[in-house]
C-alpha cells in the first residue's frame, strides 16, 4: 500500500496542494492507491462545488417566491452565503491545479436529475426539500471530510456550516402546520420521498465514480457494501429533522 491520501497531499504542499497536480504523479514513490485517493478527493470537491452552485440558484428562486419582504431578504442573504461557499471550494480546486469546471462536470447530470425528480409543487415543499435534502448532504460531506487532508477537511466543514436556512425552514413549516394541521401528512410523505431520492442518487454517484468509491471504502475490499453501510448511517438524523419540522411519526 502507498502513502495515505492525507499524508500524500500534505507532504507536497503546506496547504495540501499536490506539487504536480491533483490527478498526476507527485513523485516516483506514488502508487496507484495514492493517486486514486487524490482523484477521489477531487471528485468530492467537484460534486460539492456544483451542489453549492445549484443551492445558490435554488435559494435565489425561493427568495423570489417568498411573500414577505423579510423572507425575501433572508433567503437572498442565504443564497449569497452559498455562492461564497462555492467560491471557496472552487478556489481549493484551483489550489490543487484542477479545472473547477472539469471537476464539476461529471456530477451535473446526477445533481440536475435529483432536482428534476424532486421539484417542489409549492413554497412549503420547497422549504422541506431544502431542510431534509440539504441536511442529508451536509451529513454526507462531513462524514467524508474526515478522510481528507486537514486543510481540505477544514474547508469542507466550513462551507457546510448552517447559513440559517435550517431554522428558517423549521419556523415557517411549523407555522404552516399550526395554521392548517392537514398539511402535515402531505409534507411528511414528501420528506420521505426526498430521503429516498437523495440517498439513492448519492449511492449511484459514489458507485459510478470508482475513485470516489475507493476513497469512501478505504481499504475495504467490498466497496459497495461499505458505501451502503455508510449511507445507512446517514438516515439516523432524519427522525430528528422530521421531529423538528413537526412531522415526526
Amino acid at each position: 500500500m502507498g502513502t495515505c491520501y492525507a499524508a500524500l497531499v500534505t507532504q507536497n504542499d503546506p496547504h495540501g496542494a499536490a506539487a504536480e497536480g491533483a490527478t498526476g504523479s507527485t513523485g516516483p514513490a506514488d502508487s496507484e492507491p495514492d493517486r486514486r485517493g487524490i482523484r477521489g478527493a477531487v471528485d468530492l470537491l467537484g460534486v460539492l462545488a456544483y451542489a453549492l452552485l445549484v443551492a445558490f440558484f435554488r435559494l435565489a428562486e425561493d427568495a423570489a417566491l417568498a411573500e414577505s419582504l423579510a423572507d425575501k431578504a433572508a433567503l437572498a442573504e442565504m443564497a449569497a452565503a452559498e455562492f461564497g461557499n462555492f467560491k471557496l471550494i472552487r478556489g481549493r480546486l484551483e489550489e490543487l491545479r484542477v479545472d473547477p469546471d472539469e471537476a464539476m462536470q461529471p456530477f451535473v447530470a446526477a445533481v440536475d436529475e435529483f432536482h428534476a425528480r424532486t421539484a417542489p409543487s409549492d413554497w412549503l415543499e420547497s422549504l422541506v426539500k431544502a431542510y431534509v435534502g440539504d441536511g442529508i448532504a451536509v451529513d454526507f460531506y462531513r462524514t467524508v471530510a474526515e478522510l481528507l487532508d486537514p486543510h481540505t477537511a477544514e474547508l469542507v466543514a466550513e462551507v457546510q456550516k448552517d447559513t440559517g436556512h435550517a431554522a428558517f425552514a423549521v419556523a415557517r413549516v411549523r407555522q404552516a402546520i399550526e395554521a392548517d394541521p392537514a398539511v402535515a401528512g402531505r409534507l411528511a410523505l414528501w420528506a420521505r420521498r426526498l430521503v429516498g431520492e437523495a440517498l439513492g442518487q448519492a449511492q449511484r454517484v459514489a458507485a459510478e465514480r470508482e475513485d470516489l468509491a475507493a476513497l469512501l471504502a478505504g481499504d475495504e475490499e467490498t466497496q459497495l457494501g461499505t458505501i451502503g453501510r455508510m449511507f445507512a448511517t446517514l438516515t439516523d438524523a432524519h427522525a430528528q429533522r422530521m421531529a423538528a419540522l413537526g412531522l415526526g411519526d
